[in-house]
C-alpha cells in the first residue's frame, strides 16, 4: 500500500477501475437516501473525524437496519457464507468509508493512517470497536477480520496474565500466612496438597477439583491446572504451520505444549506421578485395575499398578511423555516461558497489514461491502 501511495500519480485504465470497483459498490448501500459519512473538511480533517468514528468505542458510526429481516446471528451467517466481514463490523464499515474516496492515491493513504492508528491501540491496550474482544479467529470471514481479532485476543490475553500474576501472588502470600498459624485443619485443599511423608506442599496454579480423580500415591485430590492458552493461528497460519509440518516432520510445537501442560500439572498437585497425569490428559492411556483388559496395547499384570496399568506406548522405553515428565518442573502456567507470543504476534500482524498488497485489502474490502449492500437493502 505504500508503494501505491508513492506510485498513485499516474493514471491507467486499469487504475481508474480500479478506483470506481469500491466506490460504486458503496453507492449501493445509501442509494435513495441523503446521508453522507464525512464532512466537508480538508484530506487531514477529514481523516481524522473518519479514524475517530471508525474507532469509537460506541460503535454507532454507521450503524443502520437492514431490510433483509436478518437478524444477529442470521446476518453474521451470511456474511461467513462469502467470507467477508460480519456487518457492523469495524471492516464493513471500514470498507465503506473507503469506498468515498475517489482516487487510489487518498484510499492508500488512509489505509496507512489506519495502521497507524492500530499501532497506537495496540501500544495502548485499547479493543478495537466492531471485532471480537477475544477468542480464536473465525476463519469464515475475511483474512483481515481474523487478523483484528488475533490483535484483540493478544490485547484480552496480555490483560488476563497480569490478572492472573497478581491472584498467584496473593494467593501465595495468604497461603504463607495461614501456614505460618500451624493450623493444618484450616488450611483448604486447594491451596495445599499432603505428601506420602505427611508434609504439605502449596498448590500452584490450580483450577478446580476434579469430581473423581485422586492421586495415587498419596490420596490427595487433583485438581486440573490452568494450563497456557494455544496459539491464535488465521487461515495463513494455519496453511504455513502445516506446510512446515509436512516439510519437516517436526512435532516441535506439541512438544512444547504437552511439557508445559505437565509442569502445570505437577504445580497444581504436589506429589503427582506421570500415572496421574495420564489419567487427566489422555484418559484412553489408562486403564483401572477393576475393569478387564484385553489385547496388546497394555501390558499384563506383572506391570501393572495396584491401580491400574498404562498403555504399552506410555512405558515403553524412550517414550516422549516419559522423557518430558522427567524434565518437567513444577511451574505453574502464568510463570512459564509464553508458548505464544502475544507482542510479537501483533507486531507480526501490523507489519503484514502495513505492507499489504492492494489488491488482497480491496478484494476483502469488497467482498465485505457486497455483504453489507446485500443484508441492508435485501437484494
Amino acid at each position: 500500500m505504500k508503494d501505491l501511495l508513492a506510485s498513485s500519480t499516474a493514471s491507467s485504465p486499469i487504475r481508474d477501475r480500479a478506483e470506481r470497483s469500491i466506490s460504486v459498490v458503496k453507492s449501493l448501500v445509501l442509494r435513495g437516501k441523503d446521508e453522507r459519512v464525512t464532512p466537508e473538511l480538508g484530506d487531514d480533517d477529514q481523516f481524522t473525524f473518519l479514524i475517530h468514528s471508525l474507532f469509537d468505542s460506541e460503535g454507532h458510526f454507521l450503524s443502520r437496519k437492514n431490510a433483509t429481516g436478518l437478524e444477529g446471528s442470521a446476518a453474521t451467517a451470511f456474511s461467513r457464507d462469502i467470507h467477508g466481514a460480519p456487518p457492523e463490523s469495524f471492516v464493513a464499515k471500514l470498507s465503506e468509508v473507503i469506498g468515498y474516496f475517489r482516487s487510489l492515491k487518498k484510499m492508500a493513504l488512509f489505509w496507512c493512517r489506519i495502521v497507524a492508528e492500530l499501532r497506537r491501540t495496540w501500544s495502548e491496550e485499547e479493543h478495537i470497536c466492531g471485532i471480537p474482544l477475544d477468542g480464536m479467529p473465525d476463519l469464515d470471514c475475511c483474512l483481515l477480520y481474523q487478523q483484528l481479532q488475533v490483535i484483540n485476543s493478544c490485547i484480552s490475553r496480555k490483560r488476563r496474565r497480569l490478572v492472573a500474576i497478581e491472584s498467584l501472588d496473593s494467593a501465595s502470600s495468604n497461603s504463607r500466612e495461614s501456614a505460618s498459624t500451624n493450623d493444618t485443619a484450616t488450611l483448604s485443599p486447594k491451596l495445599y496438597a499432603r505428601l506420602g511423608t505427611g508434609e504439605l506442599v502449596q498448590r500452584l496454579g490450580a483450577d478446580r477439583q476434579s469430581d473423581d480423580l485422586v492421586m495415587l500415591e498419596t490420596g490427595e485430590p487433583i485438581y486440573f491446572p490452568i494450563t497456557q492458552e494455544g496459539p491464535l493461528l488465521t487461515d495463513d497460519l494455519i496453511k504455513e504451520t502445516e506446510e512446515f509440518v509436512l516439510q519437516t516432520g517436526s512435532v516441535g510445537a506439541g512438544c512444547s505444549h504437552l511439557l508445559s501442560d505437565m509442569q502445570a500439572f505437577k504445580a497444581a498437585n504436589p506429589g503427582c506421578i506421570l500415572e496421574d497425569f495420564v489419567r487427566w490428559h489422555s484418559p484412553p492411556d489408562w486403564t483401572e485395575a477393576d475393569e478387564s483388559i484385553e489385547g496388546d496395547d497394555f501390558f499384563d499384570g506383572t506391570d501393572a499398578s495396584s491401580r491400574g496399568l498404562l498403555s504399552k506406548r506410555m512405558q515403553k522405553e524412550g517414550n516422549l511423555w516419559l522423557h518430558l515428565w522427567k524434565t518437567a518442573k513444577p511451574i505453574p502456567a502464568v510463570k512459564q516461558a509464553p508458548l505464544f507470543d502475544e507482542d510479537l504476534a501483533v507486531e507480526g500482524t501490523l507489519d503484514i497489514l502495513e505492507y499489504i498488497p492492494p489488491f488482497e485489502l480491496f478484494k476483502q474490502l469488497f467482498v465485505s461491502l457486497v455483504s453489507s449492500v446485500i443484508i441492508f437493502l435485501g437484494l
